[in-house]
């Protein structure tokens, strides 16, 4: 029998903040989402911590924090060595949305931290980071016609590095070739479709200061590229049959970077962390005196014994160098400001079997701060360069059309919350 429940389109702008895409909507440069804001809630949604696209598009995936799904970030470290490691799906400790019965036969396409592809009820093309086409889609025999429609995974961002212009050529490039195989996607039998524009949070991260701007010497070419993204919804939504549900979302905000703060520089300066060799090669050259040591961007984890080879801190010792940490974090500001808007522990962050591999605390930046961790960085703080534009945790957005009058949805959603919802509308019977 036809399958009787109501088909949910998912459309995602990575790293779009809800400021931004109401604003954009209401002055015409992006009408159709003015017209499908009409047609259903807009909210601010809140993202992971930390907010980034791995762990946040896991989140929205499972449903799970990352104490359940396994996902930290975009590295982490192999257990009992300083091997760094890359999670990826196969990584992913909870289960997809699209791996459940009750979403049918699914077409997923570009979610990011999805590779590699595997067997499923429907068509997964991974998103970034996705290093071989060949394992980033299902079912394979998909992959020449991938490459017959000129896609690509992401756009090779380094080009921003020689060219503005180059790099916004190939972003555009990139979205009329997603734009093409979605809308070739949408012609195959499905009861959930997905599609995510990454180009959004590429763009942003190298012309944010651009996005307001009027005077700025690329305002024209960002307006004009989020009118392209605003075509190609369209040209999704004119597909549809118009008794689908929609969710459209981004996986965090955004704001200007101002700052840069290296912390693994700044753990060194202060006496937490030590290297046996300058400049350190790795992770692999901490020396056994270190007590604490930072993966991106602020993820600080505590140098246990027994954790790790060369680990000294003794589970008796851990509170004291936890306060020390957070005092020294608390007390760090440039030009007067403090950097850190606010300081997590894994406590309140992480419930699940995974909580004991993540992070001790999770330093949330300031405005327009942004945190590394690289390890061979000569001071502490360096001015923004290229990037002009940073994540922001608590300013990503939540659209629904649902097609019941009576259908809610919490006013201050997090990404925790999406497949809720995603579940409660493909639970609805069609008419």
């Amino acid at each position: 029998m036809p399958d009787k429940k109501v088909r949910v389109v998912i459309i995602g702008l990575d790293g779009v903040p809800y400021e931004l895409i109401r604003d954009l909507a209401a002055k015409g440069v992006m009408p159709v989402l003015n017209d499908l804001f009409c047609e259903g809630a807009l909210f601010k949604m809140a993202s992971s911590v930390p907010a980034v696209s791995s762990v946040a598009w896991s989140t929205v995936i499972t449903g799970e924090n990352s104490g359940v799904h396994g996902i930290f970030g975009f590295t982490d470290v192999a257990d009992s060595s300083y091997r760094l490691v890359f999670p990826n799906f196969a990584n992913l400790k909870a289960t997809p949305f699209w791996e459940q019965k009750l979403f049918g036969r699914s077409v997923i396409l570009n979610v990011p931290s999805t590779y590699p592809a595997r067997p499923m009820n429907g068509v997964h093309i991974a998103g970034f980071v996705a290093p071989d086409l060949g394992k980033a889609v299902y079912p394979p025999a998909l992959v020449e016609r991938l490459r017959s429609w000129g896609y690509e995974v992401d756009v090779d961002a380094s080009t921003a590095h020689q060219s503005m212009e180059l790099f916004l050529r190939k972003l555009n490039q990139t979205l009329e070739a997603r734009t093409r195989t979605a809308l070739a996607l949408l012609e195959e039998p499905w009861d959930t479709f997905m599609a995510v524009f990454t180009g959004t949070d590429r763009l942003l991260h190298f012309l944010w200061p651009a996005v307001t701007d009027s005077g700025h010497p690329y305002h024209q070419e960002v307006v004009e590229y989020f009118q392209s993204v605003d075509r190609s919804i369209g040209q999704l939504i004119e597909c549809l049959k118009g008794d689908e549900a929609l969710v459209m979302l981004s996986d965090h905000g955004f704001e200007g970077m101002r700052v840069q703060i290296n912390v693994n520089r700044f753990l060194l300066e202060n006496g937490f962390l030590a290297f046996r060799q300058a400049p350190p090669r790795s992770l692999n050259d901490l020396a056994e005196e270190s007590v604490a040591f930072a993966l991106d961007p602020a993820r600080i984890y505590l140098h246990r014994e027994g954790r790790y080879p060369r680990g000294k801190v003794r589970k008796d010792q851990e509170e004291k160098v936890l306060q020390q940490l957070e005092k020294a974090f608390s007390e760090l500001q440039v030009e007067g400001r403090p950097v850190v808007a606010r300081i997590y522990r894994k406590e309140e962050l992480y419930r699940g079997p995974e909580t004991y591999r993540g992070p001790d605390l999770v330093l949330v930046p300031a405005e327009g701060v942004e945190f590394k961790a690289g390890l061979r960085a000569e001071t502490v703080t360096e001015p923004a360069t290229l990037f002009r534009g940073k994540h922001r945790g608590d300013n990503a957005f939540l659209f629904v059309r649902a097609l019941a009058s009576d259908w809610t949805v919490s006013e201050a959603p997090s990404v925790e919350d999406v497949k809720a919802v995603l579940v409660k509308l493909r639970e609805a019977e069609r008419a």
